[in-house]
């Protein structure tokens, strides 16, 4: 039982239950001040904040009485022990509903990965991450469609951008952004030497039609290009692919997965808005002095997770100190608990 005091414990301090409890007491002061429904924009807000800090301290009151009945039982059978195991599993899945407070964690996502400075070996390992991913995709049950896929010029990949479609797409994905390194024996070495290399992971929401962002005709520079695939029926003989620059911040986005012109220039446009839209916010947040990752260098001190290969298998994650020596199930698509060990530090 000591355990789930524990898990409590945790679960307390990860939903603030005492910031909760004084924000519920001071906003239902607030609403009944004289006049507080005369500003109906901030009324709305105070509202939904409420609500949702209700909705917080109820699970937990739900959860908290679920752990002082299991306190009360004495004989630890084998129905108990299943009763246990189901109370940890919700504690767990509680702690992950609350993890995903933004609207857009409850969304679709858009993952690109580029290589960095390192040649043939980052592209290959761009190629890896690629793989990685699909097969997480695979496993959660999401739908993956690649946008953009351009080859490396001798193996892997030089650029990638796959849409994700599934519950909490971004949620779990926005843990990725950030550079990936790799230590191995390298395949390109006839010296069999030991190669570190690099690549970078930027995961977007993927922003339908209800968010308006407007794009000019004069800030966007449309390019046309023959799409590019890993080879034989993949290869394109005509112009479909599309690469629209948007000119006032320099962003691109590229489609060339679609059977017309027209086709991919919808999908890079929707791409394109969904770059400006994670751009906007971290401006927004910037000025209230709130940090998202950011871009940097693809290389040193700039990694959120090694993947080490030699001379012993080990993927650790410098943010959170996970880490684990199931390396091949890692790269099967094995993540969801690196996610997670992000999700609950960050409260996210």
């Amino acid at each position: 039982m000591k355990e789930l005091e524990s898990d409590i414990q945790r679960l307390q301090e990860f939903l603030e239950i005492e910031l909760q409890s004084k924000k519920i007491e001071h906003t239902q002061k607030e609403m009944v001040k004289p006049g507080f429904w005369d500003d109906k924009p901030r009324a709305k807000k105070l509202g939904e904040e409420l609500a949702r800090s209700q909705e917080v301290v109820k699970k937990f009151q739900e959860i908290q009485k679920e752990y002082e009945d299991l306190k009360e039982l004495k004989n630890l059978g084998e129905d108990v022990i299943q009763e246990i195991n189901k109370f940890k599993k919700k504690v767990e899945e509680t702690e992950l509903e609350f993890a995903f407070k933004s609207k857009r964690d409850h969304g679709n996502a858009i993952l690109a990965i580029h290589p960095g400075a390192g040649g043939t070996e980052s592209c290959d390992w761009t190629a890896m991450l690629f793989r990685m991913y699909l097969k997480w995709c695979e496993r959660k049950g999401f739908k993956a469609k690649v946008l953009q896929y351009d080859p490396g010029e001798v193996a892997g990949i030089k650029d990638v951008a796959i849409e994700i479609k599934g519950k909490n797409a971004y949620g779990w994905l926005k843990s990725e952004t950030g550079v990936h390194r790799l230590v191995r024996i390298s395949p390109f070495d006839s010296g069999g030497r030991r190669h570190t290399s690099f690549a970078s992971c930027r995961v977007y929401p993927l922003i339908e039609d209800e968010v308006k962002i407007e794009l000019k005709d004069d800030d966007l520079k449309i390019d046309t290009f023959r799409a590019s695939g890993p080879g034989g029926q993949h290869v394109n003989t005509s112009s479909t692919a599309i690469r629209i620059t948007h000119l006032p911040t320099k962003t691109v986005a590229t489609c060339q997965s679609e059977r017309s012109q027209f086709q991919n220039k919808q999908t890079a446009l929707k791409v394109l808005k969904s770059r400006l839209y994670q751009l906007y916010e971290e401006e927004e947040q910037k000025k209230l002095q709130k940090t998202l990752p950011e871009k940097h260098e693809i290389g040193w001190s700039r990694e959120i997770r090694s993947y080490v290969f030699c001379p012993y298998t080990l993927v650790r994650d410098h943010r959170t100190g996970f880490e684990t020596h199931k390396l091949q199930d890692i790269m099967d698509g094995a993540i969801d608990e690196f996610m997670r060990a992000w999700l609950l530090k960050k409260k996210s």
